[in-house]
């Protein structure tokens, strides 16, 4: 297991060292000039070439990629441009409100996929299983920009029963968490289904059912660990999902996160800012993903061995 463990994190090296450097070159390679961009055409030439040089853009490009990457070994992302404060602290100020809003969601996600996939693969074609199938069609089908506002309309405009935006208790979480994890349930819950049908299949479930297991119990007890691994593999591209979803949900709903924080660097120009929200939305999804290749050794033990 340790082996595994080691061998998956020495991957992840080389991978985080290509996720920084295409950030890196998504903005300094991007058409146009940053510092024109940031403070208008009618600039004169001598303040454009002070913040170029405060920002190490008169740098050739090679050397410029070179002290990016030995500042981001230090942990230092520049400062912003706008507020001059450190760019990494903005970051950790606003990185907790998305890992809230995030998990959050996938909770939601969870429970209403698992509780789908059950109700669907019980008695698949039944009338319960095309009405959950159709519920899971309808929440993929249904995007963010649509399903955030209907609900903020409903529960608090019309009902008044939960807050309109902002962050505050677990009342501001939830119409965020709905909206985000809805889209991620309706798909876990159809590989669910599908899986758990499969392994209803298998010589297994046979044997426990003749033992006089129910049918939920053998369900619970024997096919949900090893229908697991597409549904691990899924969730896992979907938290990343989440992460980056969350840009415009925390837009609607006014949630002070990293997504919302990148909206306004972009819109006053603030590129190192930019460049720090983006990095360290990579390098989560990248995590996420060893945190995925983990959890397949602890579900299935044939992947240690591979």
């Amino acid at each position: 297991m340790r082996g595994y463990i080691a061998r998956r994190i020495l991957v992840l090296v080389p991978v985080a060292l290509g996720v920084a450097t295409l950030t890196f070159a998504m903005i300094h390679l991007t058409p146009g000039d940053p510092v024109v961009a940031m403070l208008g055409e009618n600039a004169a030439p001598a303040d454009v070439e002070g913040l170029r040089h405060t920002l190490g853009l008169d740098q050739p490009l090679l050397r410029q990629y070179f002290i990016f990457l030995s500042h981001l070994l230090r942990g230092d992302l520049g400062q912003s441009i706008v507020t001059g404060a450190p760019v990494a602290n903005l970051v950790l100020e606003r990185f907790p409100a998305t890992l809230e809003l995030a998990a959050a969601a996938l909770s939601v996600a969870i429970l209403v996929a698992f509780a789908l996939g059950f109700l669907a693969s019980v008695r698949p074609g039944s009338g319960l299983d095309l009405g959950a199938m159709g519920f899971a069609v309808l929440g993929v089908s249904v995007p963010h920009l649509c399903l955030g506002p209907l609900l903020m309309i409903a529960f608090s405009l019309r009902l008044g029963w939960l807050p309109l935006s902002g962050r505050g208790g677990l009342a501001h979480l939830v119409l965020p968490a709905v909206t985000l994890g809805t889209a991620m349930a309706a798909i876990v819950a159809r590989i669910l289904r599908q899986s758990l049908i499969e392994a209803q299949a298998q010589d297994y479930m046979r044997t426990a059912r003749s033992k006089g297991l129910g049918q939920r119990a053998a369900l619970v007890r024997h096919a949900v660990r090893n229908a697991a691994t597409p549904v691990i593999t899924v969730l896992g591209l979907e938290v990343g999902a989440l992460l980056t979803g969350s840009i415009v949900i925390e837009q609607i709903f006014s949630w002070p996160g990293l997504g919302r924080l990148m909206l306004q660097a972009i819109g006053s120009r603030d590129y190192p800012l930019v460049e720090g929200c983006v990095l360290a939305f990579s390098l989560s999804y990248v995590l996420v993903n060893l945190l995925t290749d983990l959890l397949y050794a602890v579900v299935d033990p044939r992947v240690r061995l591979g």
